[in-house]
């Protein structure tokens, strides 16, 4: 099976400081095959026979590399359903639109009752929460709100990111 992993709070600033390379040594050691990160932001794709678990993943990381975080683990299909699309209109440039992910539902579903301000918009479906930062996202109250919402199973990454991770899960 064909699975994405992302890491939350990665390399972000000078806390949780790993390299892609380290991801990539740990992954195999579990049993991770043809293991792809992208950026530097805890981004990883591979194939496994065996069933992994994000909590497996983090645990390994942990105990090899010192560093605690949270990883969501997808299915390529997961997020193939994840990146088939967001449905704001007009959210035009994929740096200013916030994808969550969350590995608790009701997390997911609780991102809903997010307030967004001004142009900004935000649908949560099934799979994701898409939140249009229309001033980017750094200046996105609604943005931190989401994550925080998110708790520590989720994390964020921008539509240029999800985009590539799908084309990189499905090559």
């Amino acid at each position: 099976m064909r699975y994405v992993a992302l890491w939350r709070g990665i390399n972000v600033g000078k806390a949780k400081r790993l390299a892609m390379a380290d991801l990539k040594v740990v992954l195999a050691e579990l049993g991770a095959t043809d293991v792809q990160t992208l950026l530097n932001s805890g981004n990883a794709v591979f194939d496994s026979k065996k069933k992994l678990s994000a909590d497996k993943i983090r645990a390994a990381v942990l105990e090899q590399l010192g560093v605690d975080a949270a990883v969501i683990l997808k299915t390529a299909a997961e997020w193939a359903a994840i990146a088939a699309g967001h449905g704001i209109d007009g959210a035009d440039d994929p740096s200013r639109l916030l994808v969550a992910v969350t590995t608790d539902a009701a997390a997911l579903q609780a991102a809903s009752s997010v307030t967004v301000q001004g142009d900004e918009r935000l649908i949560v479906t099934e799979h994701a929460a898409y939140l249009w930062c229309a001033h980017g996202i750094l200046e996105s109250k609604a943005g931190v709100a989401l994550l925080k919402k998110l708790g520590d199973g989720g994390t964020t990454r921008n539509w240029a990111t999800v985009e590539k991770l799908n084309a990189v899960a499905n090559a």
